[in-house]
């Protein structure tokens, strides 16, 4: 193996503190790294395969963990057959979560076949504390574990895991033996926000832009704000930037993005408003449609319904979650408003957006709740 590649601790003192500069060097260090790794193996070309569970906001992080892999060197494949796994999960849907473990099992056989196999969990799942002991515990063909707030750090995450085959190989090479370890690294919380990273969008003509991260509602049954952290908001000028770019790229529909679009801002040193936010979006030549959620029907002002109705660009959908039609049941839920104020709020947007197609999103059953109130 190579002498001249640096150790994972050396190149933690050696890349540069700020981001993204941190993970440019790092994904370079990754790409000499797992050069030197299919040499070892005899390899011409190693293959990585994400699946994703849950919201759009996963699906946007995936494009953005596809698009770093890439860098690195590895090439997309259809199936789990491949060199590197990663599962970016969910924890909103308890099936989404069975379907990890269960898929988990699976890949353990597989991996008792092909040793050099790696696999990585990331996602909203990971950061609750007993589902990460269940895996250290039981699911011990795991190499990597990381959670929502750090996604931008795949690429030094992916070099620590490449450190240890490469070890292992040497130690191969010597008759020796070496035990591999789990790389876990979770957040509770963070107010970084990273982007400028590579990004391999599913689609040429459309793309989802992040506008915000985290919640701060608290809803009784939601596990988001504990699992995504609190707001932040980008700032304006830098979702512009990205819009711009996309648009330059060929991109005629844009999909903003958020736990609670309609919350934009707030934290700005200079606030903004989401509907203030569209209306500088709506500027940008060769953007043709603009879409965007979630919307909490609490946060959905007035001007926002001005700035839809007066838009020729704002698709005529709205994801807008009743959540229950029990006002009790709403109070229940920690929602802030109540059936009458989600049909008045209702009626404004009908009245001012002609055309416009409400999707609404009920649930049927709180736990501890009368099911007749339904």
């Amino acid at each position: 193996m190579d002498q001249l590649l640096i150790s994972y601790e050396e190149a933690q003192k050696k890349a540069p503190m700020e981001e993204p500069a941190r993970q440019l060097f790092f994904m370079e260090r990754c790409r000499e790294l797992l050069e030197a790794l299919k040499e070892a193996w005899g390899r011409k070309s190693v293959t990585f395969h994400i699946e994703t569970f849950g919201c759009q906001m996963n699906a946007r992080d995936s494009e953005k963990l596809v698009g770093i892999l890439e860098q690195i060197g590895y090439q997309e494949a259809d199936s789990e057959e491949a060199d590197f796994v990663l599962y970016n999960t969910c924890t909103v849907r308890e099936n989404a979560n069975l379907r990890v473990y269960g898929r988990l099992g699976q890949l353990g056989a597989c991996k008792k076949k092909h040793p050099e196999m790696m696999i990585a969990l990331c996602g909203c799942m990971m950061q609750e504390k007993e589902v990460v002991d269940k895996i250290k515990k039981s699911y011990r063909q795991v190499d990597l574990i990381f959670g929502t707030h750090n996604i931008f750090k795949l690429a030094e995450l992916v070099y620590a895991c490449l450190e240890e085959r490469k070890r292992e190989a040497e130690a191969r090479e010597g008759e020796g033996r070496f035990k591999r370890h789990m790389v876990i690294d979770v957040w509770e919380d963070t107010s970084q926000i990273v982007e400028d990273l590579p990004v391999e969008r599913k689609y040429p003509f459309k793309s989802g832009v992040n506008i915000m991260f985290g919640c701060n509602n608290f809803c009784s049954y939601c596990i988001v704000p504990y699992v995504r952290g609190r707001e932040r908001s980008r700032k304006p000028e830098e979702i512009l930037k990205e819009i711009r770019t996309l648009a330059a790229d060929g991109v005629v529909e844009i999909m903003l993005l958020g736990q609670n679009v309609n919350s934009y801002g707030k934290n700005l040193d200079t606030p903004m408003t989401f509907a203030g936010l569209l209306k500088e979006v709506e500027k940008i030549e060769g953007i043709r449609r603009i879409r965007f959620m979630t919307s909490h029907p609490k946060d959905l002002s007035p001007e926002l319904i001005d700035v839809m109705a007066g838009s020729k660009k704002i698709c005529r959908h709205l994801h807008l979650p009743l959540q229950s039609g029990s006002t009790g049941i709403l109070r229940a839920m920690n929602r802030h408003y109540t059936k009458e104020q989600f049909l008045e709020l209702a009626e404004r947007i009908k009245a001012a957006v002609a055309g416009n197609l409400s999707h609404h999103r009920h649930y049927c059953r709180l736990s501890g709740r009368d099911g007749g109130r339904f």
